[in-house]
């Protein structure tokens, strides 16, 4: 049966913004992906809030923030509580994303956003699935299975393939790569046979990337000359995805003797580096041929870093003989360690910054590349201390939040004195306190409703101990530790940061400053490709093999995709290009609508079965109406603001009943095709004799025949009799009438 398919760019509709897509199949509607960019812009999620009370279920493509990045966000704020379907290493890796994320922004600045609690409650809902793992939905989504398959790119990278009753056959294939490289294979195509509509991605479709072995000697020889020059090297680089495919490439590097690396330091830097390599460590199954066979022969983990040191705070880096080479989180520079070190290094000569990936526009790596300014005015956030004043006045606060607290726990614990005689009241620790007492020496029948202050029967009285075990008096004062506030010494202005351990002040009371600062850039700045995804020229030699009947591009400009539509359409029956909130209708079918019926007019309909369905005749008439399906959700007040009349839910047919007094008759219509020789069969279950001559089945000994007329209808002749009709009834059995 025909499904009719949808698609909505909710963000991603040019290159440079995030993949969140809305995907429906009949009433059923998928979110893929729930990406966010690099600065967490709530304008990006104005049409995703629109849709979260339609959301059925999100399938998650890659762990990075482009991917997922909001999802706790959704999850946290917005009130999405649907599933969620990923792999194993998108569950896991995801998580660190976001924990470092959030741990970066936190560390410099006020961030509230989301928080680790939304991350958590957000990552509970993971359907975590194998590869090739098929998933049949339930709910609206009855009919339609889903399959996780092989994408590349990072470990536990997704295509979903979804198939709606084993007919129509989706494939949604963004920022794939069909290359193998050192820690994972490529893409899987082998399970792709001719998709009925294909979703991917141009953000490559006119990008040639250098060659692997190109690339590689780049780096290499970068490398080599800062350090062998007395600079550092920054490599800035994301959390938990390209990260392994870098870090397992220098970690070789550095245990060749030939290199000559050995003498200089490697480190990994981020807040969950640890975790991260440690995952990494557990989940070889899921990376290249070449590793699984070292692992399960020499069971050599390639994870299991020799030289490179992992790191948490930039105070472990500083205590790491230099020169050295830094992979640091995250890749555009515009928070983390990567952008603390930037600030640190780009002004000494010596010192390299390498980038990795291309970031959206108006970051800061962006503008490094674009741009080669070497004059930089940049927003410098940290987060200190509190010190005098501010120390007390914090202090004075935090000792009037906790004596209100106290007065509120008391007052609950007095209002509890009132309860009824059968409760017992509540200490301050929340147990129950069963204390006998006294009213004017005589004991109070109604002992827990009095509300004046009363004693217990047999008060306890502490005793002081005066002497200790051995006979020694005890002198209190001799134990008394003498508590001195060690306030931090003042940094003085002319020393730079990376000459003074930073100290942790996410455990003390702080506040956050920002303030721009001009930098002249000295240290040389570098873009080489790490992305790993398939460029252009492949992309089209994919597309040719699958010869797709409906292809989906997404993430294009229109100067870069509408020179692509012709060529694209040589392999593709037809192209679309979706525009930021404007569905496009991707259904195989044409001529065909959706509509809505009212259950007051389901209820009215008088069904028939049939073979393999039920049918009802119904005289109406479209109309159209608005979508009520959309309940009311608890939004931010950001969000409110944002909303405008185009939010409003757009009218859709509905399908109406006509009056019996409008409604023309009609003929009997009798709905199947029914063929001699199963009719045949079923009158043989029922004990009748039956047999063909002459191509008329004849019945009961001859007196009942039936026959097919040329244009397919069957006649019945014979004597009125018990038989007759009998087998009359037996064949409007076989049909449904309406």
């Amino acid at each position: 049966m025909t499904s009719i398919i949808k698609v909505q760019t909710l963000t991603g509709a040019d290159g440079e913004t995030p993949h969140c897509h809305l995907l429906q199949v009949d009433e059923c509607r998928f979110l893929l992906d729930a990406g966010w960019d690099e600065n967490f812009n709530l304008a990006y999620l104005k049409d995703v809030r629109k849709h979260i009370n339609q959301i059925d279920a999100v399938l998650l493509t890659f762990p990075d923030q482009a991917h997922l990045g909001a999802l706790p966000y959704l999850f946290g704020k917005c009130g999405l509580s649907c599933a969620v379907y990923a792999t194993v290493p998108v569950y896991k890796m995801g998580q660190m994303f976001l924990y470092d994320q959030y741990q970066s922004r936190h560390n410099t600045e006020d961030f509230d956003v989301f928080t680790l609690d939304d991350v958590d409650s957000a990552f509970d809902k993971i359907v975590q699935l194998k590869y090739n793992q098929s998933v049949a939905l339930k709910g609206r989504g009855q009919g339609l299975t889903i399959t996780p398959l092989a994408a590349g790119h990072m470990i536990g990278g997704t295509m979903w393939k979804i198939v709606k009753d084993g007919e129509e056959d989706i494939l949604y294939a963004v920022d794939f790569n069909h290359k193998k490289e050192r820690h994972l294979n490529g893409c899987d195509l082998e399970h792709v046979s001719r998709p009925s509509l294909m979703i991917t991605d141009a953000y490559n479709a006119t990008y040639q990337p250098a060659r692997r072995r190109q690339r590689d000697e780049q780096l290499m020889t970068i490398i080599l000359q800062t350090l062998r020059g007395g600079g550092n090297v920054l490599v800035a680089i994301d959390t938990a995805g390209r990260m392994l495919e870098l870090a397992h490439m220098l970690d070789q590097l550095w245990r060749n003797k030939d290199s000559g690396l050995m003498t200089y330091s490697l480190a990994l830097l981020n807040n969950v580096s640890y975790n991260v390599v440690e995952f990494a460590k557990s989940q070889i199954e899921w990376m290249s041929d070449k590793l699984m066979r070292s692992f399960e022969g020499a069971r050599n983990n390639p994870f299991q870093f020799k030289h490179m040191q992992l790191c948490h705070s930039l105070a472990e880096v500083n205590r790491i003989r230099g020169p050295k080479v830094v992979l640091a989180s995250s890749p555009d520079l515009e928070c983390g360690f990567s952008r603390e070190l930037f600030v640190q290094w780009c002004t000494s000569a010596k010192n390299h910054v390498i980038l990795t990936s291309r970031t959206s526009s108006g970051t800061l790596a962006r503008e490094l590349v674009a741009n080669k300014r070497r004059a930089l005015s940049l927003q410098v956030k940290q987060r200190v201390r509190l010190e005098g004043a501010e120390l007390e006045e914090y202090r004075r606060r935090q000792l009037e939040a906790k004596r209100a607290r106290a007065l509120e726990l008391a007052g609950d614990v007095d209002s509890s004195d009132e309860s009824d005689a059968g409760e017992a009241p509540l200490t301050a620790d929340g147990h129950a306190e069963h204390d006998l007492v006294l009213t004017n020496g005589k004991p109070n029948p109604l002992f827990y409703k009095s509300s004046k202050r009363q004693h217990p029967v047999f008060p306890h009285v502490e005793e002081r101990i005066k002497y200790d075990d051995y006979g020694e008096l005890i002198r209190a004062n001799e134990f008394a530790v003498a508590e001195e506030e060690a306030k931090p010494e003042p940094v003085p202005e002319e020393v730079e940061p990376a000459d003074r351990e930073m100290q942790d002040v996410s455990t003390v009371p702080s506040k956050c400053l920002a303030y721009y600062r001009t930098f002249n850039v000295a240290a040389g700045v570098t873009y080489i490709d790490f992305e790993g995804r398939t460029d252009g020229e492949s992309l089209y030699r994919i597309l040719e093999q699958l010869r797709p009947r409906r292809l989906v591009l997404l993430r294009g400009t229109d100067d870069v995709v509408q020179p692509l539509i012709p060529r694209f359409s040589q392999v593709a029956e037809k192209v679309l290009v979706p525009r930021a909130g404007h569905p496009v209708d991707a259904t195989t079918e044409s001529h065909i609508y959706q509509v809505r019926l009212r259950d007051s007019l389901v209820s009215s309909l008088t069904f028939s079965k049939g073979r393999d369905a039920e049918v009802a005749w119904l005289d109406g008439v479209v109309t159209m109406a608005t979508d009520q399906r959309r309940s009311d959700v608890t939004a931010p007040a950001a969000d409110v603001a944002m909303e405008t009349e185009e939010d409003a839910d757009e009218p859709i047919p509905t399908l109406e009943l006509l009056p019996a007094d409008q409604a023309p008759s009609h003929p009997t219509v009798f709905i199947n095709e029914l063929r001699l020789s199963d009719f045949k069969q079923a009158l043989v279950r029922l004990g009748i004799a039956s047999e063909f001559s002459g191509g008329v089945l004849w019945c009961c000994n001859g007196t009942v025949a039936l026959r097919r007329q040329e244009q397919g209808h069957i006649t019945i002749e014979g004597c009125l009799s018990d038989d007759f009709f009998q087998i009359r009834e037996l064949l409007y059995g076989q049909y449904a009438i309406v």
